[in-house]
């Protein structure tokens, strides 16, 4: 298991090497600015982006997850973070559309530059963790066909999932906001 874990930590490590400063940088301002934050991804993705936005609540911000039944509206100038390895999930992809259409702001995670969803969103961070070629595109079908991913297939969200945690250290720190705040905003029931 130890040398699993390290093999996992190793190619998390170098993902987190390539990821752009300035891309990093530029995510980190936008939150800032946002009056609101959407948060959207499929499957695993979808929970990475789920636990960001989570977090993002106990810096103090309005965050709503898409889908759920008490998100409101998306206002102008309202940003969607939309999560999505591929960049071509198309409930992520048209959600982001959508984000355009009514004047929202849309940061895109992939791993995919010239993916449909990179190309709506006015923010890449790209997480270049690309896996294995599937042999069935759309992770809705691939579940429902019961494919699974390929090995190495969670580098994606993993990898997120740590950019993610980095971004609340450097809100944190930006924000003047220290642990003990957020502990008190924290759910407790």
């Amino acid at each position: 298991m130890r040398r699993y874990m390290e093999f996992i930590l190793g190619k998390v490590s170098q993902v987190a090497q390539r990821i752009s400063p300035q891309e990093a940088d530029a995510f980190i301002e936008l939150l800032i600015k946002a009056p609101r934050v959407y948060l959207i991804g499929a499957g695993r993705s979808g929970l990475v982006a789920r636990a960001f936005g989570m977090r993002l609540v106990h810096l103090r911000k309005k965050v709503f997850i898409v889908g759920e039944t008490i998100t409101p509206a998306l206002r102008r100038a309202d940003v969607l973070v939309a999560v999505s390895g591929s960049g071509k999930t198309t409930w992520v992809v048209e959600t982001a559309r959508a984000a355009r259409q009514l004047g929202g702001r849309v940061a895109a995670l992939t791993w995919d530059r010239n993916s449909q969803l990179a190309q709506l969103a006015e923010l890449v961070v790209l997480v270049p963790s690309e896996a294995l070629p599937r042999q069935v595109a759309g992770y809705t079908t691939r579940e429902l066909m019961g494919i699974p991913p390929p090995p190495l297939g969670s580098l994606f969200e993993i990898s997120t999932l740590v950019f993610f945690e980095a971004c609340v250290l450097e809100l944190m720190s930006r924000l003047g906001i220290a642990e003990e705040e957020m502990r008190r905003i924290h759910a407790n029931l």
